[in-house]
C-alpha cells in the first residue's frame, strides 16, 4: 500500500460542506480515489464519512476547521496518508500518544516537569517526519470512552479531546500508577477494541529478568550469580562463595536502597548502603548479626542478592555502562547510544542521581589500567551484549518493549556482565531545546511508532 506525506490545511466553515475534504487531482487519480460516493476518513480511532473534492496543482489535504477540531488537529501538521480501496478508507497519521505520570497545567512552559523538553522534541520530530502526538496522564483516562483529554502543542500547550491513538508509549514512572485498575483496563481495551499498539507496557523486576535470561545458554555468560534473598541460607551461601555481594531492591531504581556486603580479613562483615549524602557504613561481627540488622528492611522490600564483581574503575570509582537499545523503523533492535558512568566520590553506584558522571566509552576505558586489546574492543563487546540481552527480553518475557535501558559492567579481565534492565529509560534532559536538531533516540522512537502503525 503506497504512502504519501501531506501537509494538512484547514478551511473556514462554509467554504465547502463540513465533511468534505480537498485532495490534489494527481493523488486522487494515482490512488483511484472515488469522488462520486462517500469514503471513510480514519485518524487513530476517529472515523468519519467524507466526500472528496479534487483540486488541480495541489499536493496537500484540506479539511474544514470543525472537522479538524473534532479530530484534535491544530496548527498545520504534516501527516502520512494511505488509501485502502477495498474498504474505501483514507487513513491519515500515525497518531501517537504518550502516557506520562503527571502534568502541571499551572506551569504552561513546563507542563510535564523534567520530561517537558523531551515532549517538545517529540512534537518537533513528528512535524518533520509526518506524525501527530499527544500526551496524557492516568487521570485523563475515561472508562468506556473512545477519546482522551490529552495535551497537544500549537504555539503553546493546550488540552483537547483526542481519539485513541494508533500507538501508545507507556512512560509511567511508578509501578503504583501502572497497576491502577483504570490504567490496566485502558491498555487492554485499546488493544482489543481499537487494535492500538502499546509498548513498554510494564516495568521489569530485577529477579524476573535474571531468572528468565539465565536459562538461555547464550545469555547466561553475562549473568552474575543472582537469587531472591528469601532467608539466611542464601545469604550465607553467597557470602561464602564471594568476598563481596550486593543486595538490590527487586523493584528499585536510581541506585536507591542498594547494600554492599564485604567480608573483612578478620572475619567480620561490613555493609555500605546508598543514601542521599553518600554511602552509610556499618560493621557486624558475623553474618547472623548482619542478617538480623537487615531483616527489618526485608519485611517491606524484596531484595535480589547478587555476586559482587571486580569492575574497572578510575581512581577507585567504579565504572559501568548504560546502553539505550531501541527498535527501529523495521521493528528490529538497534543500539542508539552507550555511555560510561563513573561513580561519585563518596558513592559505590554510578547513577547520576547519586553523583555519578557521564563520559564516552572510549574516554572511560582509556583511564583504566587495561590491556590495549580490551580497550579497543570495549565498545563493540558492549554493543553486542546489549543487543543479545534486548533480543532475549523480547523472546522470553511476554510483554511488548520498544526501548530498553541496559546497564552493563566490565571486569578487569574485559568480561561483560549484565547489571540491570530498565523498561522505562529516562527522558529527563536539561539541555536547551534545539528546534532544528532532533536526537537519534527521539527519531528512532518515532520510526518505531510509524512501523507499528503501518505508516
Amino acid at each position: 500500500m503506497s504512502k504519501k506525506m501531506l501537509p494538512v490545511q484547514m478551511f473556514a466553515p462554509g467554504a465547502f460542506k463540513e465533511n468534505a475534504i480537498v485532495l490534489g487531482e494527481k493523488l486522487v487519480k494515482q490512488w483511484k480515489i472515488p469522488t462520486d460516493r462517500p469514503l471513510q476518513l480514519a485518524f487513530g480511532s476517529f472515523r468519519q464519512e467524507i466526500t472528496v473534492i479534487t483540486a488541480a496543482k495541489y499536493s496537500g489535504l484540506r479539511i474544514s476547521e470543525p472537522l479538524a477540531r473534532r479530530m484534535g488537529l491544530y496548527a498545520r501538521p504534516v501527516l502520512r496518508a494511505t488509501y485502502n480501496s477495498s474498504s474505501r478508507t483514507l487513513r491519515i497519521g500515525p497518531l501517537i500518544s504518550v502516557l506520562i505520570s503527571r502534568d502541571h497545567p499551572d506551569q504552561p512552559d513546563k507542563p510535564f516537569g523534567s520530561i517537558s523538553m523531551f515532549c517538545r522534541e517529540l512534537v518537533n520530530a513528528c512535524r518533520k517526519q509526518g506524525a501527530y502526538v499527544y500526551f496524557f496522564t492516568p487521570d485523563q483516562i475515561q472508562e468506556e470512552s473512545n477519546s482522551i483529554h490529552g495535551w497537544v502543542y500549537d504555539d503553546g500547550w493546550r488540552q483537547t479531546a483526542m481519539p485513541i491513538a494508533d500507538v501508545v508509549n507507556n512512560r509511567l514512572t511508578t509501578r503504583k500508577m501502572e497497576n491502577k485498575p483504570s490504567v490496566q483496563h485502558f491498555m487492554k481495551e485499546v488493544k482489543s477494541r481499537y487494535g492500538a499498539h502499546v509498548f513498554n507496557e510494564r516495568f521489569l523486576d530485577k529477579n524476573e529478568v535474571f531468572d528468565t535470561l539465565k536459562v538461555d545458554s547464550s545469555l547466561a555468560r553475562f549473568m552474575p550469580e543472582s537469587h531472591l534473598l528469601n532467608g539466611f541460607t542464601i545469604l550465607k551461601k553467597m557470602c561464602s562463595h564471594y568476598p563481596v555481594v550486593f543486595l538490590k531492591p527487586v523493584r528499585g531504581s536510581l541506585g536507591k536502597g542498594i547494600i554492599r556486603i564485604a567480608k573483612q580479613q578478620d572475619g567480620t562483615f561490613q555493609t555500605l548502603a546508598t543514601s542521599t549524602g553518600g554511602a552509610r557504613r556499618q560493621s557486624y561481627p558475623n553474618l547472623t548479626k548482619l542478617f538480623a540488622g537487615i531483616s527489618g528492611k526485608m519485611k517491606t522490600t524484596r531484595f535480589q542478592i547478587q555476586q559482587g564483581l571486580t569492575l574497572i574503575d578510575h581512581g577507585k570509582r567504579p565504572i559501568d555502562f548504560r546502553a539505550l537499545v531501541q527498535k527501529n523503523g523495521l521493528g528490529t533492535w538497534n543500539v542508539t547510544s552507550i555511555v560510561a558512568r563513573t561513580a561519585g566520590g563518596n558513592h559505590f553506584v554510578s547513577n547520576l542521581a547519586r553523583g555519578g558522571t557521564l563520559s564516552t566509552v572510549k574516554d572511560a576505558v582509556s583511564k583504566c589500567m587495561l590491556p590495549a586489546e580490551v580497550k579497543n574492543t570495549a565498545y563493540i563487546k558492549l554493543q553486542r551484549a546489549s543487543l543479545e540481552v534486548a533480543k532475549g527480553i523480547d523472546n522470553l518475557i511476554p510483554a511488548h518493549f520498544g526501548e530498553l535501558g541496559i546497564d552493563l559492567a566490565m571486569d578487569v579481565s574485559g568480561k561483560i556482565w549484565l547489571l540491570e534492565v530498565n523498561s522505562k529509560p529516562s527522558k529527563n534532559d536539561n539541555t536547551p531545546l534545539n528546534e532544528t536538531k532532533i536526537r537519534p533516540s527521539v527519531k528512532r522512537l518515532l520510526e518505531y511508532c510509524c512501523y507499528l502503525s503501518g505508516f
